[in-house]
């Protein structure tokens, strides 16, 4: 039985990958900001699905479902909707090039993100250890 894809267990159960992701922790050291990660409406969701995340020099400090968007300002938001997320975690596609192309929506400082592209795909790897069921 895998995990929900878009609850607030799977956000959890990502945040303990990446904590326990040596790789991570290298990739992502420079690295600061937040992130809402959104899975649009539709894909077997009736409405987006906001996902929070507290990203800190390696470590992810914190992680859960947001109920209420307005709840917090993150420097980033990130939106796409399942099969995007889905193809960027079985890496049918790259996430640096799925912002590129517009299929992840990137609201923030793209080129920050683009400047951490190995804690990007460090990220991705630690979604593929997950053992995710996917809506619809």
């Amino acid at each position: 039985m895998g995990i929900q894809f878009a609850t607030d267990e799977w956000i959890k159960a990502l945040m303990a990958e990446l904590n326990a992701s040596d790789n991570y922790a290298k990739a992502a050291q420079k690295w600061e900001g937040d992130f809402y990660f959104v899975v649009d409406a539709g894909g077997g969701l009736a409405e987006p699905v906001y996902m929070y995340m507290d990203l800190w020099h390696g470590q992810c400090r914190d992680a859960y479902k947001v109920d209420d968007p307005g709840e917090k300002s993150p420097e980033f938001v990130m939106s796409a909707p399942v099969s995007v997320w889905r193809s960027v975690f079985e890496k049918k596609m790259d996430p640096i090039r799925g912002m590129m192309s517009g299929k992840l929506k990137l609201k923030g400082n793209k080129m920050k993100v683009l400047k951490a592209p190995k804690a990007a795909i460090a990220m991705v790897e630690c979604c593929t250890q997950i053992d995710t069921v996917y809506p619809g």
